[in-house]
């Protein structure tokens, strides 16, 4: 039986159902589970939810007043629980994990970084420099889960809310430049410059107005000069800061275009620096796959078959077909059909083809119905099924493509 209850009776042994606000509200990847551990207690109590559902068929009621001792295994697994105080350090954990793994410490890790990056951009409205020393942390922890798996973080940065989009989308970006910039075989001090640039790149929308910067209509031609001005202003900001050269470069230049015609100097090609080219196709990434009040996001694999038509004219076709790898063909939440006919969504990248990720399949194109949900990976020896092509959402409705991956995460493939 469901029960709502107020957080403020929410105990150990009982059997979370759901939690009543978007996941960004909590740190907590899973949404149902058994509450075992005192730890996972009191986080829920820290955050902004009010309420939550639990299952009573699989854990405690509110009128059982038994006392509950947890099992003698750890609630999470070790992998998750082993070097998570070092999250904040250069010595943080960076050991390859599944996605499964990595998806509940890329939440925590996303929810704090929000945080931060809501306030630097705060403090540099009220005309404070940016702490070097945060940014560097900021991008260390984003960086160690990345490179844990690169799946995890990058696809949850990518649902945001109208109102936080700035600054998750700051979040984005680094860990979509730190997975580039491996991919490219930088060593790891130029893996850290890509990640401060993503995560700096818009510092200079500090400095627009909050009702230009969020305004769900159509800009005027005023407003949309003022947001044409945030590179030239966040460059300021940051060579206040004394920023590195580089980092500084991809700020002031990651709206230029390889044919001239962006901004703020026209330049062309190679005149652009390299992490300016990298920032530009990151940025434009995550921006047109996130739904904004008066645009919804493209899928992901549709994003990337627009992205490829404006490379020479636009962006560097070397550091794109770079970042295709990065991410996949079919990046997560994609949703394709398969040879069978079957229509899924895509959960994370698999193996090393860029075609035969883990999908979750969900809904029959013969018999036009909802099917019981299968996880498979494509890669896997003895798979027979492939992707035949992607599907536009658009065209099929489905409210609960984001859902789908996300909770298809706690099963094992078939």
């Amino acid at each position: 039986m469901l029960k709502r209850i107020p957080i403020q009776q929410l105990r150990l042994g009982m059997h979370v159902h759901g939690l009543c606000g978007s996941w960004m509200e909590h740190p907590f990847w899973r949404t149902r589970f058994l509450l075992t551990d005192p730890q996972d207690l009191e986080r829920i109590r820290r955050t902004r939810i009010q309420t939550l559902w639990i299952d009573t068929s699989k854990g405690l009621d509110v009128e059982e007043s038994a006392p509950f001792r947890p099992p003698s295994a750890p609630a999470a697994p070790p992998e998750v629980l082993a070097g998570a105080a070092e999250d904040g350090s250069r010595g943080t954990d960076r050991q390859p994990t599944s996605i499964e793994v990595e998806l509940r410490r890329a939440a925590a890790i996303c929810a704090s970084a929000r945080d931060a990056v809501t306030e630097m951009f705060s403090e540099a409205r009220m005309g404070r420099t940016v702490d070097p020393r945060q940014v560097d942390g900021l991008v260390d922890q984003i960086s160690a889960s990345v490179a844990r798996n690169p799946g995890a973080l990058i696809s949850l940065a990518r649902l945001k809310t109208s109102d936080n989009y700035t600054y998750m989308h700051s979040v984005a970006v680094c860990g979509l430049m730190v997975a580039l910039a491996r991919q490219l075989g930088m060593k790891e001090p130029g893996v850290q410059l890509a990640g401060t640039a993503g995560l700096l790149h818009d510092m200079g929308k500090a400095a627009v107005p909050l009702a230009v910067l969020n305004k769900p209509g159509r800009l005027s031609d005023a407003e949309f000069a003022q947001i044409r001005d945030h590179p030239v202003a966040g460059h300021a900001l940051l060579q206040q800061a004394h920023m590195p050269q580089p980092v500084l470069d991809a700020c002031l230049h990651h709206h230029e275009k390889m044919d001239g015609s962006g901004y703020p100097h026209g330049l062309q090609g190679e005149q652009i620096g390299l992490l300016a080219r990298m920032a530009a196709i990151c940025d434009v990434y995550d921006a047109i796959t996130s739904n904004r009040p008066y645009k919804r996001g493209w899928d992901p694999s549709e994003a990337l078959r627009r992205m490829a038509q404006w490379t020479h004219s636009h962006l560097d076709s070397r550091l794109f077909q770079a970042f295709v790898k990065t991410i996949g063909i079919y990046p997560a939440g994609s949703l394709v059909r398969l040879e069978s006919g079957r229509l899924a969504v895509v959960m994370a990248q698999s193996g090393d083809s860029l075609v035969t990720p883990r999908v979750k399949s969900f809904f029959s194109t013969r018999s036009g119905l909802r099917i019981p949900p299968e996880v498979l990976d494509l890669g896997a020896p003895g798979c027979t099924e492939r992707i035949a092509g992607r599907e536009d959402p658009e065209r099929w409705g489905f409210p609960d493509l984001d859902t789908l991956w996300m909770d298809a995460l706690e099963a094992e493939p078939a």
